[in-house]
């Protein structure tokens, strides 16, 4: 996990946002969003401004992004390496052995760069540089149907908290700036990605078993009808998750936005906020309900035991 100092941006962080707050976007005036008209350079100012609070997420890790440069009712590109495109920077290439760097973002330029190739989403792994084969967290990613209402998606998110609660572990929400909820839990990286995502398969399909009416393991509109998937598969190498503060490529624009459990009630819909009033939101906001995440890497081992789970290999 990030130390506690690195949680926080830092005061180069706000005077670069700043500075890219000014910068000058080529073709600012394409439309990205044609349900609102929101333009390129509308995301790219809101990268800008989001970088504070956006890079603790993003540095160390790989990331992946989905490109509009068209807009995202047309084709879009989702882009996992540098590619030699200018201003894209790369990991070392030996985190990823046989493939060509991963992107990496870790300054409020690097953001900005990225905005300014029509990057809309950040999509990053659940480990780091520092450990890359070893996560140092899990992702719960809730998947509603169709015709799941968001009382029920409230109602699936509290269970998952509750489940993680008796396995002794603690897990932080977001909205994912789509249609659903994702649930982190921060864990040491003392396990390769094999073991994260088994486990948290068995967390999975002890919720569909106990609550089928709730929730379902496996993926498809057929199998979600009237119930929420909680997808695992995002806990596998090189598998990723939309980031926190990441627009999202759909109509509106929504953000993933980390929010406290006690603010569940007030949240409509995964899109709660969108680029257009997340940052004001961000400013006004008192406490950083994720504050303590940064320090909680937790173990998995009593968890398991709890489940009455063993992992095949670690």
């Amino acid at each position: 996990m990030p130390s506690p100092t690195r949680s926080r941006a830092t005061a180069a962080d706000r005077a670069a946002a700043g500075a890219h707050s000014m910068l000058r976007v080529t073709h600012g005036e394409r439309i990205v969003d044609p349900s609102t008209g929101l333009t390129k350079l509308d995301l790219v100012r809101y990268y800008a401004e989001v970088s504070p609070w956006a890079l603790p997420f993003l540095r160390g890790r790989p990331v992946y992004i989905r490109r509009a440069p068209q807009g995202i009712d047309a084709p879009m590109v989702f882009q996992q390496h540098t590619l030699d495109m200018k201003n894209l920077k790369g990991m070392d290439p030996a985190l990823w052995p046989g493939h060509d760097p991963a992107i990496s973002i870790e300054t409020a330029e690097d953001l900005a760069n990225v905005a300014q190739l029509d990057a809309v989403e950040l999509h990053t792994w659940n480990s780091t540089a520092a450990a890359i084969a070893q996560p140092d967290r899990l992702v719960f990613d809730l998947d509603p149907g169709d015709d799941v209402d968001w009382p029920r998606m409230r109602e699936a998110a509290l269970l998952v908290r509750t489940m993680l609660q008796e396995l002794g572990l603690q897990g932080w929400l977001k909205t994912t700036g789509g249609k659903g909820l994702h649930v982190y839990v921060p864990l040491r990286p003392e396990f390769g990605y094999p073991v994260a995502k088994a486990f948290t398969e068995a967390v999975v399909r002890h919720l569909a078993t106990t609550l089928p009416q709730v929730f379902v393991a496996k993926s498809g509109p057929r199998n979600r009808k009237g119930r929420v998937f909680v997808d695992y598969l995002r806990n596998g190498w090189v598998q990723s998750t939309a980031e926190a503060f990441s627009a999202r490529a759909r109509p509106g624009l929504g953000v993933a936005m980390p929010v406290a459990w006690e603010q569940l009630d007030d949240v409509t819909h995964g899109a709660h906020w969108t680029i257009t009033d997340a940052t004001a939101y961000l400013r006004k906001r008192r406490r950083d309900p994720w504050a303590k995440y940064w320090t909680t890497p937790q173990s998995l081992p009593a968890a398991m035991r709890r489940l009455g789970w063993k992992p095949a290999q670690a």
